[in-house]
């Protein structure tokens, strides 16, 4: 794992979308830099520097506000360089954490000083090694008030979640809509199991993301312009228009075999969210909710 993995555009288009003022890209990462912020041992990749400089001149490039921070897989439970990027953006960031399931109460409401406002449990086995359900549901119940969990995972595992997802005391934010065969078009089987999981509870949110990689050409889909995830999640955003946010996912970790124009995917919003309306829900007052409440 010695070379490093360059996974992001080194020029992205300006998108044809303008977004609404104050329009926050609700899921994207820092990677580093390395020196000051080492990447896990246990990391199954090893991506060259993308800090929070790099993060916050895409973001004045696309047109968006504010960001939301997701600690990414390669930092591990160390979410320092995450809290660091934080701390540099003036206030127009805030975070989620991956966190050790046996962290002190204390550790937490530091984060939480440190602006992170949730919890990621990630079940993509090509990622993580363990992911204890029994462990992740204690420390989801010692969570500082206002704190929400995020779950990744794939579709092909989401009725085996369902309990899980069930006994969470807090709420849920799904990323990436649970990878879902989106091929398979809004009435397929991944999009009904998923509609399904959201009317069992009012608490669950979705991230209506990553096109670039549920649409991908070596997943069977058509690529760029991600015709195919248009048509399957603009359906989706229109009928729960309280529970959906949108981000970047830069700078798309694992991707460096089909990178991505950012500005493309910026260009995707008003195709899922074709009114002014569902645009402020997703990009404004959705995230703005669960991030910014205090």
């Amino acid at each position: 794992m010695s070379e490093r993995i360059v996974s992001w555009h080194g020029n992205p288009s300006k998108p044809k979308y303008t977004p609404l003022p104050g329009a926050v890209d609700a899921h994207c990462h820092v990677f580093g830099p390395m020196e000051k912020f080492p990447f896990s041992a246990k990391a199954k990749y090893l991506p060259a520097d993308a800090g929070p400089e790099m993060l916050f001149s895409l973001r004045d490039h696309l047109g968006f506000d504010k960001n939301v921070i997701v600690q990414a897989s390669c930092h591990g439970t160390d979410n320092t360089a995450t809290v660091n990027a934080i701390a540099k953006s003036a206030g127009k960031a805030r975070g989620v954490a991956v966190v050790d399931p046996d962290i002190p109460g204390d550790d937490l409401h530091k984060l939480h000083g440190g602006g992170i406002r949730g919890i990621r449990f990630n079940f993509l086995k090509r990622l993580v090694d363990n992911a204890p359900k029994d462990k992740f549901l204690d420390v989801a119940q010692r969570l500082p008030k206002g704190w929400h969990v995020v779950i990744y995972f794939e579709a092909d595992i989401l009725e085996e979640l369902r309990p899980f997802m069930d006994a969470i005391p807090v709420p849920i934010v799904i990323d990436h809509m649970g990878r879902p065969d989106v091929t398979q078009g809004p009435d397929g089987p991944d999009m009904k199991a998923f509609r399904a999981l959201l009317d069992s509870r009012e608490d669950i949110h979705f991230k209506a993301t990553c096109p670039e990689r549920l649409d991908a050409i070596k997943e069977g889909g058509g690529g760029d312009p991600w015709d195919a995830f248009a048509a399957a999640v603009a359906p989706l955003v229109a009928d729960y228009p309280d529970r959906c946010i949108w981000g970047t996912d830069w700078p798309h970790p694992n991707m460096q075999d089909e990178i991505p124009d950012d500005g493309h995917i910026v260009d995707m919003i008003p195709r899922i969210a074709p009114s002014e309306e569902l645009q402020k829900k997703l990009l404004i007052d959705n995230p703005t909710r669960l991030y910014w409440a205090d």
